[in-house]
């Protein structure tokens, strides 16, 4: 699910600009959320550095002591990926936001014509096939998941289920066809399962399971044909040495 963010010093801004979000999002069966919204600079700056965001709206004037364009400048030094989407009423802005390799920049008012187009192309370009993307799309759907929340994918009859860090989504797939689209960091590690390795922290082999980000509920298996392929691949990961069995 994608995850947007909205800031803006006005409250009725932000509950209009959330209500045509999610129409938008309904209208074009997208699976996403706004996430957070705030009209706290320092607040909405804590919380893209905190959590897994997508897409930031970003009012220029905030009537703070950091402005739009600051909170801009302190997240790309951190997230090359976010979409950025200014908003403002000062179009003598535009020049001055795009250095911080903005997506677009809406002048205010905003109307849901302006923000579905931004919307639409943002959702193109994600879905773009020219570019390494960091988000998977599943078959036949709108819902697209970020990879860096996934754990690990479960296949389970015809189906395949993803397991992130808030839910489930199932897709009828094979894992021939979901391996093209994954980075060299999901590793097949049983005939039923495909894990993320930047989120084991613990394999158990006295039970051949896995655990993900210290959550003893959410687990894989390790299977004896895969084992020796994933133990070298953790073994070469220092964060994670440390916690095999």
């Amino acid at each position: 699910m994608l995850s947007f963010v909205l800031c803006d010093d006005n409250k009725a801004i932000l509950d209009r600009l959330t209500k045509m979000l999610e129409s938008l999002f309904i209208k074009h069966h997208f699976d996403a959320e706004v996430s957070f919204s705030s009209t706290n600079a320092e607040t909405t700056l804590e919380y893209v550095k905190n959590n897994i965001v997508n897409v930031l709206l970003l009012d220029i004037d905030l009537k703070a002591k950091i402005s739009g364009l600051d909170i801009a400048k302190q997240i790309r030094k951190i997230n090359k990926q976010l979409y950025i989407i200014f908003t403002s009423a000062h179009l003598e802005y535009i020049l001055m936001a795009y250095q911080y390799k903005t997506f677009d920049f809406i002048p205010k008012p905003i109307t849901i014509e302006r923000l579905e187009e931004t919307v639409l192309r943002i959702m193109d370009d994600i879905r773009g096939t020219n570019k390494k993307s960091e988000f998977i799309r599943l078959s036949n759907r709108n819902t697209i998941i970020n990879e860096d929340s996934i754990n690990f994918i479960k296949k389970d009859g015809m189906k395949l289920v993803f397991y992130t860090d808030n839910r489930t989504y199932e897709t009828y797939s094979s894992f021939s066809k979901i391996s093209e689209e994954l980075p060299a960091n999901f590793v097949r590690c049983h005939k039923s399962y495909i894990a993320n390795v930047n989120k084991i922290t613990n394999v158990s082999t006295s039970d051949n399971s896995i655990t993900f980000d210290n959550n003893a509920n959410l687990k894989c298996y390790l299977g004896p044909k895969y084992k020796n392929k994933l133990m070298e691949v953790l073994k070469n990961d220092g964060n994670i040495t440390n916690n095999l069995e």
